[in-house]
């Protein structure tokens, strides 16, 4: 069956940490994240994962934005809609869980607090079980972003207090190589999939190589059967000395090495099946 040996390409094409000035390229308004997204779609990505930034190019979680920029992916691809709850570090918990309100059909789910570059990224125990169970009232599918092994024993814990989320499927997304989280290594990647064998049977994950560690992170990952997540919020760096020119040239290069591992990218149809999100 191809959803279980094809490949999930998800891509995250701005993030809250670069700036438009530093970084031309990084699409911020609406018009260019749903470009994006088409070309995207048509390489092989079957997930977008959505950070916005305000008219001045600052990132923000404003709802009206957000509704707008989840109608405007909706009316213009087929890919699953994936909002990030986790903003920026500074954002507060109210904005972060109001994400929610903006109808996606999934939204990122951070199972622990991690220091992240000089900022911290508080995630407390109560935010999450709120986080949880309002998405399971709601039907949208969790991604829950684990940036440390002992993240893996927290969602084991949400998951046996809480019930299985909207869906029934868990997936999980690997961030590896944030400083102050776990390294994106081979041994990092491995001794997390180890712990994934303990969650509810039939669990998936993808994994994300922050920086110089994208590479290594995507080929381990397959290797070990899992997904893929690429896009210019993780790196915008292509190779040493050479810059990213577009979120579709990273798309490009995780569906080649997807294709190389006879692990072609699933459609977004064969991915909804997959990880329990609705057909539109």
């Amino acid at each position: 069956m191809q959803s279980m040996t094809g490949t999930v390409i998800t891509v995250a094409p701005t993030g809250a940490e670069n700036s438009k000035t530093d970084v031309p390229a990084l699409p911020v308004t609406l018009d260019e994240l749903v470009l994006t997204a088409k070309e995207c779609e048509a390489l092989g990505a079957s997930i977008i994962h959505v950070h916005i930034r305000d008219a001045d190019a600052r990132p923000t979680l404003d709802p009206g934005r957000l509704r707008d920029t989840v109608a405007g992916l909706r009316e213009s691809t087929d890919l699953i809609v994936q909002l990030s709850s986790g903003g920026a570090v500074t954002d507060p918990e109210s904005d972060r869980l109001a994400v929610l309100d903006a109808g996606p059909e999934m939204a990122s789910c951070t199972m622990g607090t991690v220091n992240f570059g000089d900022g911290v990224f508080m995630n407390r125990w109560e935010f999450i079980v709120e986080l949880h169970t309002r998405m399971q009232e709601r039907g949208i599918v969790p991604e829950y972003e684990i940036f440390d092994l002992g993240q893996l024993a927290t969602l084991q814990r949400l998951l046996g207090k809480h019930g299985l989320p909207a869906g029934g499927h868990v997936h999980v997304d690997l961030v590896m190589g944030v400083p102050g989280g776990m390294p994106g290594t081979t041994a990092a990647l491995v001794a997390c999939e180890q712990a994934i064998r303990d969650l509810p049977a039939g669990t998936t994950f993808s994994a994300t190589g922050i920086g110089r560690s994208t590479i290594p992170v995507m080929l381990a990952s397959l290797s070990a059967g899992g997904h893929l997540r690429v896009g210019m919020e993780d790196t915008v760096t292509y190779a040493k000395g050479q810059s990213v020119d577009s979120n579709m040239q990273l798309v490009a290069r995780a569906a080649g090495f997807a294709e190389l591992a006879q692990r072609s990218p699933l459609t977004t149809r064969e991915a909804r099946a997959l990880l329990g999100v609705p057909t539109r």
